[in-house]
């Protein structure tokens, strides 16, 4: 059976407009080829991947109380993630975020709403004896939380919980470097982009990386798109793993994908390369669906996926 992970996170729908001319322009109307709404949100998806994965999952967030909301919740249990630690807040809007999908790529506009406002203080009371691992992601649209993961970490540290995090992109071009590497310290799984990753760093290169690491800290796995990906363990050596190449429907949640295959790999005493390969695997097949959580694949999927490119 799966771990107990319990995902800490923001919530939003996705509206998904995509097409191969999908770029707006002032006082035109374009036509786009395709429209999803869709369970949005770096934490949503990771945790309906996650709960296809095999995991008993649940998750904590804040939404308001209206039908983005109640529709996060109902994508979410239909994916069997338990909501009973979802908080809705009457004045508060639900979080929106408009999509525009290419094949190639894609561009956010967020409106935050209820995003940002989860605090310890909506956590359960019991969490730290629930949990085998804590999750969370898009460290710079929490807000309110922000100042508060460290010591959230270092209580599930103290009870033998594994952690992990995705940044996501700093809306505000902040970065704040030395408040997140403050928290590598009680941080297993630590996976920003490349691109997240050199600009929290400052830094232009791969080969950079690693002076800039605290010594105390968890893996560092670095999403690196087409060019696969990247394994930074506590000794600081590098793994690295391609991609594997599939022709993608839509580039939302392939990230988030990555992160649950890479938290139940690790759950389940993958290192290294092989780590690295299962995580890819979660990441590709997520570019072969309409919108980051609409479908998710089995731990089984997963290993057939593999599989079939190792013949």
């Amino acid at each position: 059976m799966g771990k107990s992970i319990f995902v800490l996170g923001e919530l939003n729908v996705d509206l998904i407009f995509s097409g191969e001319n999908i770029t707006p322009e002032w006082n035109r109307e374009k036509l786009v080829d395709q429209f999803e709404q869709v369970l949005g949100s770096s934490s949503a998806i990771t945790a309906c991947v996650l709960a296809g994965l095999g995991h008993h999952v649940s998750f904590v967030g804040v939404v308001g109380d209206d039908p983005f909301g109640h529709f996060c919740m109902d994508q979410l249990e239909a994916k069997g993630v338990n909501t009973d630690y979802i908080t809705v807040v009457p004045e508060l809007k639900t979080g929106v975020t408009l999509s525009l999908t290419t094949t190639n790529d894609r561009a956010l506009l967020t409106f935050m709403g209820a995003i940002s406002k989860l605090t310890k203080e909506y956590l359960p009371v019991n969490l730290y004896e629930m949990a085998d691992h804590i999750h969370f992601g898009s460290y710079y649209l929490q807000q309110d939380i922000r100042s508060q993961w460290r010591e959230i970490f270092a209580e599930a540290k103290k009870h033998h919980i594994s952690t992990s995090f995705d940044t996501g992109w700093d809306p505000n071009n902040q970065w704040y470097k030395d408040d997140l590497l403050e928290l590598l310290e009680f941080t297993d799984l630590f996976i920003p982009s490349e691109e997240e990753l050199f600009h929290i760093l400052n830094i232009h290169n791969v080969t950079d990386i690693k002076a800039h690491l605290p010594e105390k800290r968890g893996m560092v796995a670095i999403k690196r798109g087409g060019n696969g990906s990247l394994l930074i363990d506590h000794n600081a050596n590098y793994t690295s793993a391609e991609a594997y190449k599939v022709n993608p429907m839509d580039t939302t949640g392939a990230g988030d994908s990555f992160n649950a295959g890479l938290i139940t790999g690790f759950l389940q005493n993958k290192r290294g390369k092989e780590l690295l390969q299962f995580a890819n695997a979660c990441g590709a097949l997520a570019t072969l669906r309409i919108g980051g959580a609409t479908t998710v694949p089995s731990l089984e999927e997963v290993l057939h996926f593999q599989n079939r490119f190792a013949q």
